[in-house]
């Protein structure tokens, strides 16, 4: 038995074989969300494959349940690029969703914008992303599926349907480009002058990598960023991840209701 094979069966005896409709990955300080489902909480280290989370802020566990009347898959953590230089950590994660049955996976992250209209607090829904790491989750796949198109690689109508909630909520969601930097460290000012030039509105070390690979398992994709800071240079705030974990909440409040809505969407 292969490794997602085990992973599945051990999420289907725990969970149930009801498939779920979509997933969702929580980024930093975000991982509270998940608590909200009513369902079961299986921990990564049960799971064969799954990612190691070394990262604090973080809820390593598959929530499987129901939110909003709709059956999700709800990841607390993720494995970031930056704590082993694997990026396609997630892959076995993102395998494993698309067998439950998935057809689409919304990502949250924490980003640091780089637009004063999009201050601390605020979200943004990435309309489409730059892979500035250049590293890509798929090198080393052998079949031709490798060779994934990612024009509207944010999937146009996810967007508009979460766009739509947001207002409905009452919510302002910007909408902007998301650039993958590699991390640990945060960016310095001189690289945030340059990220800009290249057309990016909020910078984060996650997502990119989770795209990709959703979108060669066939899965639409959507994605927003909780805006935790302003991107170095651009204010006199301290940026640490500290800061980051402290600040996530004030998003994810309005990330929850904005969720919720989309899921009643569903329905």
């Amino acid at each position: 038995m292969s490794r997602n094979a085990e992973a599945l069966a051990t999420i289907r005896a725990r969970a149930g074989e009801e498939p779920v409709k979509l997933g969702l990955i929580l980024g930093s300080g975000l991982g509270h969300l998940a608590h909200a489902v009513d369902g079961v909480a299986i921990p990564y280290g049960d799971l064969p494959g799954f990612p190691h989370v070394g990262v604090s802020g973080h809820n390593p566990h598959l929530h499987i349940g129901m939110l909003e009347g709709v059956r999700v898959a709800v990841f607390g953590a993720r494995e970031h690029f930056y704590e082993n230089g694997n990026s396609a950590a997630m892959r076995p994660a993102i395998e494993v969703l698309k067998d439950l049955g998935a057809d689409h996976l919304i990502l949250t992250n924490a980003a640091g914008s780089m637009r004063p209209d999009i201050p601390p607090g605020d979200l943004m829904l990435l309309s489409d992303h730059i892979n500035y790491n250049g590293r890509n989750p798929l090198i080393g796949e052998r079949t031709d599926a490798r060779f994934v198109p990612m024009t509207d690689a944010h999937d146009p109508d996810i967007r508009k349907a979460l766009s739509d909630s947001a207002k409905a909520c009452g919510i302002d969601l910007k909408d902007g480009v998301y650039i993958w930097y590699s991390g640990p460290s945060f960016e310095t000012p001189a690289e945030i002058r340059m990220l800009k030039l290249l057309g990016a509105d909020a910078v984060g070390m996650s997502t990119v990598p989770e795209v990709i690979l959703a979108r060669f398992m066939g899965l639409k994709v959507a994605a927003i960023s909780t805006i935790t800071n302003m991107a170095a240079g651009m204010s006199d705030e301290k940026i640490s991840h500290e800061h980051t974990k402290a600040m996530a909440p004030l998003g994810a409040t309005k990330l929850e209701r904005i969720l919720r809505h989309y899921l009643n969407s569903l329905r």
